[in-house]
């Protein structure tokens, strides 16, 4: 069992960086691959990054690449997603995820936090 907890959003103006933080519970982290999806209002969970278990590898949505980057430190249970140039698109609710392995498929994680939420105004 994992429990992960964000925290990192906010209002921001567009070209803003934000950094969100991803904390999670017990000792067995470093044997998930995390990522995070975001949900905009009326709209479908999207992905948007993913990190192996290592961190060796990492994957990203089109619309993110170039702009955002995920992260991980084992030793701190915690998962971070570096969000730099925001647009106003990129307004959502922001979830990190814990799975097996580091894919872009939402059925593929198995714990889910409750989200924190970007805003970002033009």
């Amino acid at each position: 069992q994992v429990h992960l907890v964000e925290s990192g959003g906010g209002l921001v103006q567009a070209g803003d960086s934000l950094r969100l933080s991803c904390a999670a519970s017990g000792r067995t982290f470093s044997r998930y691959a995390m990522g995070w999806f975001r949900q905009a209002p009326g709209k479908e969970r999207e992905f948007v990054a993913a990190i192996r278990r290592s961190g060796s590898s990492t994957v990203y949505g089109d619309s993110v690449k170039g702009r955002f980057t995920i992260s991980r430190d084992n030793a701190k249970n915690t998962v971070y997603l570096q969000m730099n140039s925001l647009k106003p698109e990129d307004t959502a609710v922001y979830y990190c995820a814990a799975g097996g392995i580091a894919t872009m498929a939402v059925s593929t994680y198995d714990y889910w936090g409750q989200g924190t939420q970007v805003t970002v105004s033009s």
